[in-house]
């Protein structure tokens, strides 16, 4: 069926044919004026280079559900653009001891740290750390401390090696005056020992006084302190929070906060997850530039067989890309991590207009001996379809602009825009430079002739081809049920990088697990119903709000802790003595190793044998050289000191009300104007997706307002979805009023869009098979599908218009054939990208392009049948 429209054929390859012309007579001023604005490119590029690595960005801020998560942002500013230092450490006093040092030296740099704070340390916590216990484990506390007066005033009174060792020496000895035996003392003892016995075994040493003197093994908990930390960004850097994580990492080491030492200090957060993915994205890119570059150059010397068109396409290329890149960052501002990948799609494909017409140029060379003549002619049989290809391309990329995925809608217009810019420059600057650099005769055909037999064999089994593969396409459709969409963004990271595997190791522990939720509530009192509802779902495994910082049950646990005070401050404030020299250290050894022998001399059982153990260990210290007991001041001291401290302030616990509760606490948890946070952590280990979602799904129900990272990645994944349907649609009604306007035929217009739409097919139960899920990254390659696979399927169909036969043997199909791998070689270095997010991008664009090639060489020729002449304009 033919539709009645106007013919621009005519006008439209005058038009180009007149551009390639007057590009060919003015050539040198041609070459002048993009030798110019190549340069004034990339000066311009270069000079504005900006790029935006927070991939929240990536969705419309329009949206409700963007809208309520820039409403929390808003209401708890420092609680964005925040780095979490995760401090970990051998022992609870090594943590906190570390936690504490490195948070008061990050306050101090005001030019890099804004804030730094500890949500479940400082004074605060230390104070009444024995408030927020249960009340049966406080007062188990409580008591064992009692029963430890005597070895804490030994300790108190003495922070030395002496004390430690007179401490316990004169403990043992009164545990058997006051009960006849050791064996209730046997814990510390052994505890004692096994450190010792660490020390003059040159073993690394981290002793726990918390655990020696109470019995009670640290909690996972106890081991690990997170100080959350607002950084001074460098807006204008590529990797704004860079100069405070080296502070921070500086700071840490100076500190002496290191494994060697038992302290371990990651980051992570979202400023390091966005420096990081930059970082990611630039680590080896110039060394894939590089070989992209090269194994371009190849392909365009097995394509054109001349140095000089292959300079000239090269040279071509290079000038397209410095003007998109220019007109990208003018147009965005700023680049995505995804809108990188602009230059990669522009070198693919832009020198597939180059190879288009540059192989028309040598057949037609063949033909006709004189340049000029050449240039026209292939102009005139090449142009429109290049034009056609060009706007369809062009349509698939701007598919996404209509859509709330801005992250992918930049990277369309971008590299839509630049799809024009490679037209441009192939009908003016390539013939230019081809004028000037000349070109030898082309003395054989430049078709492949080989595939002359192919040809044959798909003219006589055509019915078989095109039903053969319909049904396999059909037959494997239900691998699509398999496919899936991975929301997570933190999948696009690498999974190596320490932000990423700090912030997994976090998700394993529902205590530090950052993946929660947030319901910003008008006032703390509508805050308590909402978190009861909360807390009673099976997906919940917290939900704090700043009620939570109140201790329950104060009043019987304070007068608990007066009654202990008393005596226990006595213990602890008796009078200090100096520090003892090496040689009475040895004395205080020796006479420790002959009391404890002697409080055991005639027991039997754990707690003596314990006794006798640790008499003999403290002896061979004694004998032992110098440095054996400075090693063991090394691994008593420091921790007892913090062990001593965060007791004694705990006696001091006063009642905890909301009005003295600390002000950056307050902050963190309430606005000035009265509204609260309510924070909802999962049960389960969020670093599964499915667990993600299901929790999400189950505190929405309840609190549709919620926020945070899991409802951003379930609603994200949902927009993302649904901007890829509405993407695919466009760019398939975009191209199908294009191929109508342009073909005036709808058989025509279906002998292209069905070898596209079965090339999409095909990748999607690809992708499926193999396993790969589609994500932020690599969605983009299903419509781009549409518009780089039509490119291919119109230069078959126009070339079967005009009445081409033969179509593998054509020079078309050795014109496809070369574009087709330097666009596969431009998508095989981002596979190669250290950013999964664009080697993701890479596996699906190369997966698709093979499919679309496939389609066009192998289905379509036979899909169309004999050639039908419409007009004699795109023989090949």
């Amino acid at each position: 069926m033919v539709l009645p429209a106007l013919d621009l054929s005519k006008p439209i390859t005058a038009a180009i044919t007149a551009a390639v012309a007057a590009s060919r007579r003015f050539r040198w001023l041609v070459l002048l004026f993009a030798a110019a604005m190549a340069a004034g490119c990339t000066a311009y590029a270069v000079g504005h280079f900006r790029i935006d690595t927070a991939t929240r960005n990536f969705i419309s801020p329009k949206l409700p559900w963007r809208q309520t998560m820039i409403e929390m942002d808003k209401a708890f500013p420092l609680r964005t653009d925040q780095i979490t230092v995760v401090v970990d450490g051998k022992t609870p006093e090594l943590t906190q001891a570390a936690a504490q040092k490195l948070t008061k030296k990050l306050r101090s740099r005001h030019t890099l740290i804004q804030s730094a704070l500890q949500p479940a340390g400082g004074r605060f916590f230390n104070q009444n750390a024995l408030l927020f216990m249960p009340i049966e484990e406080m007062q188990r506390t409580l008591e064992g401390l009692l029963n430890a007066r005597p070895l804490l005033s030994a300790l108190s009174s003495d922070q030395s090696l002496r004390g430690i060792v007179n401490g316990f020496s004169f403990a043992a000895q009164g545990a058997r005056a006051r009960t006849g035996g050791l064996d209730r003392f046997e814990q510390p003892l052994s505890k004692l020992s096994d450190t010792l016995g660490d020390v003059l075994a040159g073993r690394p040493v981290f002793l726990s006084w918390q655990e020696l003197l109470t019995g009670k093994p640290p909690g996972p908990g106890g081991l690990r302190q997170i100080i959350e930390v607002h950084p001074v960004l460098d807006r204008s850097a590529l990797q704004p929070g860079e100069p405070a994580s080296e502070f921070i990492r500086k700071s840490a080491k100076d500190l002496g906060l290191t494994p060697e030492n038992g302290v371990r200090v990651r980051l992570t957060g979202p400023v390091p997850l966005a420096d990081q993915e930059y970082s990611a994205v630039e680590e080896g890119a110039a060394l894939h530039r590089f070989g992209t570059a090269m194994i371009v150059a190849v392909i365009l010397w097995l394509a054109l067989r001349s140095p000089r068109l292959v300079l000239a396409a090269g040279l071509t290329v290079a000038a397209g890309l410095a003007a998109t890149a220019a007109a990208g960052l003018a147009i965005a501002g700023a680049l995505n991590l995804l809108s990188l990948a602009f230059g990669v799609l522009f070198i693919g494909i832009g020198t597939d207009f180059a190879i288009q017409l540059s192989v028309r140029y040598r057949a037609e060379r063949h033909e006709e001996n004189d340049l000029s003549k050449a240039l026209v002619r292939a102009a005139s049989k090449a142009g429109r379809p290049l034009l056609l290809a060009t706007a369809a391309t062009a349509a698939g990329f701007y598919s996404f602009i209509p859509t709330d995925y801005v992250g992918i809608a930049q990277l369309g217009l971008i590299a839509g825009t630049g799809m024009f810019i490679a037209f441009l420059m192939a009908i003016t600057v390539l013939p230019a430079l081809v004028a000037i650099l000349g070109s030898p005769e082309e003395r054989r055909p430049v078709g492949f002739k080989f595939l002359a037999p192919a040809d044959d064999f798909m003219a006589r089994h055509r019915y078989a081809i095109v039903i053969g593969t319909l049904v396999i396409a059909a037959a494997a459709s239900p691998l699509l049920l398999k496919l899936r969409f991975d929301s997570n963004p933190l999948d696009l990271s690498p999974p190596h990088a320490e932000a990423v595997a700090t912030l997994r190791d976090l998700a394993t522990d529902p205590a530090t697990d950052p993946n929660t939720i947030d319901v910003l509530v008008p006032s703390l009192e509508e805050a308590r119903p909402l978190a009861e509802r909360l807390r009673g779902l099976p997906e919940v495994a917290r939900v704090t709000t700043l009620q939570s910082f109140i201790p329950d049950d104060q009043k019987p646990k304070l007068a608990a802790i007066s009654e202990a005070a008393g005596s226990l401050k006595r213990a602890l404030s008796a009078p200090g003595r100096p520090p003892p020299s090496d040689n009475e250290d040895v004395e205080a050894l020796r006479r420790a190793s002959q009391i404890l022998s002697a409080a055991a001399d005639g027991l039997s059982g754990k707690g003596a044998d314990a006794a006798r153990r640790l008499a003999g260990l403290v002896q061979d210290l004694a004998e032992a050289p110098p440095e054996r007991r400075e090693a063991a001041r090394k691994a008593l001291l420091p921790g007892l000191e913090t062990f001593l401290d965060r007791l004694r302030a705990s006696l001091n616990a006063r009642e905890v009300t909301l009005r003295s509760l600390p002000a950056p606490l307050k902050r963190e948890w309430l606005t000035p104007d009265g509204r609260a946070r309510v924070n909802v952590a999962p049960e389960a280990d969020t670093n599964n997706n499915a667990n993600l979602i299901r929790f999400s799904e189950a505190v929405l129900k309840i609190a549709p307002n919620a926020t945070g990272q899991p409802v951003i990645i379930l609603e994200a994944g949902r927009t993302v979805v649904k901007a890829f349907i509405e993407a695919a649609a466009w760019a398939l009604l975009s191209i199908s009023i294009l191929l109508i306007l342009v073909l005036r035929r709808i058989t025509d217009m279906l002998l292209t869009l069905v070898p596209l739409l079965l090339a999409g097919l095909v990748t999607l139960e690809l992708t499926a098979l193999i396993g790969w899920p589609l994500n932020f990254a690599n969605i983009i390659a299903l419509p781009l599908l549409l518009g780089l696979g039509v490119a291919f399927k119109i230069y078959y169909v126009m070339a079967w218009r005009g009445g081409t036969k033969n179509l593998l043997a054509s020079t078309l199909t050795r014109a496809v054939f070369f574009s087709a791998l330097t666009t596969a070689t431009a998508f095989g270095s981002l596979w190669l990208s250290r950013y999964p997010g664009l080697s993701s991008m890479g596996q699906l664009l190369a997966l698709s392009l093979g499919c679309a090639l496939a389609a066009a060489v192998l289905f379509q020729p036979a899909l169309m049948g004999p050639p039908r002449v419409i007009v004699p304009e795109e023989g090949h």
